[in-house]
């Protein structure tokens, strides 16, 4: 299936999402129907996908809670994260895009690179992805739409922006993370008030289960994973609404910390 670069969508959903992350704007009201089913959600994204100016560089998981996991028949949802999105973590800050009026959050989480080409398959398990895994780091998801009620109607229309991603800092590489993955624990700060605690054990099923999900649900829509593509596997702390202005820091104790601000977004190519 091709995916190459359209200017132009059939969508008008996902035109308006893509003109207002583009210009830098907030979107109200949600552009069309809402999509009622993942299926139709993917859709839009895919048509998205095609009219945005970048490549994906990765993926994020988002967690799908009862009851709606059972109403929507996924316990996950995903989004693409593209290369000119995702920032490397340093000594200073890292400032990240958020269109105001929009909604914004940042997300502590363990990122996946993949060492290798993942054959295209759709029987994954947490255990037969774990040869496909190159390295594992820290990183913050920034959440983020055009759209301020994201996540306020359901994962389709969550999933339906991209996911609610608007990119990814990556931090330190988890040195041994083959046996310490279940127990690696972090929090989250914003202002310097903790606002989350948790780890790789509030992921379901855990990290290399967000991959298994995410590699099954791309087969499913003629994608797959390509080796260095980067996987964040689902917030480990919560989902942490930030505004413009704000700083925020991701505390992984041994394996680092990555700080953050929120500044506003500006009109992109």
């Amino acid at each position: 299936m091709s995916h190459a670069f359209d200017k132009t969508s059939s969508s008008p959903i996902a035109r308006a999402f893509v003109d207002a992350r583009r210009a830098g704007r907030l979107l109200s009201p949600y552009p069309g129907p809402m999509p009622a089913t993942m299926a139709e959600a993917y859709e839009v994204q895919d048509e998205a996908i095609a009219a945005w100016p970048d490549r994906i560089a990765g993926w994020k998981l988002g967690r799908i809670r009862e009851p709606l996991d059972q109403q929507y028949g996924a316990g996950r949802l995903a989004g693409p994260i593209f290369s000119r999105n995702i920032w490397q973590a340093g000594a200073e800050p890292t400032r990240f895009p958020v269109i105001d009026g929009g909604f914004a959050a940042v997300e502590a989480e363990y990122i996946i690179q993949l060492g290798a080409d993942a054959p295209d398959r759709g029987d994954w398990t947490s255990v037969s992805v774990a040869p496909l895994i190159g390295r594992v780091f820290t990183g913050v998801e920034i959440a983020g739409s055009p759209f301020a009620a994201i996540n306020d109607h359901g994962p389709a229309v969550t999933a339906s922006d991209f996911g609610n991603n608007a990119g990814l800092i990556l931090g330190d590489e988890i040195g041994g993370w083959r046996d310490r993955l279940a127990d690696l624990t972090c929090t989250v700060e914003i202002e310097d008030r903790i606002v989350g605690r948790g780890g790789s054990v509030d992921i379901p099923g855990g990290p290399l289960d967000s991959l298994a999900f995410l590699l099954n649900l791309l087969h499913g829509r003629g994608r797959r994973l390509e080796a260095g593509q980067l996987i964040s596997t689902g917030a480990a702390t919560g989902v942490h609404q930030i505004f413009i202005g704000q700083s925020a820091v991701a505390d992984f104790g041994p394996d680092g910390r990555i700080a953050c601000v929120a500044v506003a977004a500006t009109p992109t190519a």
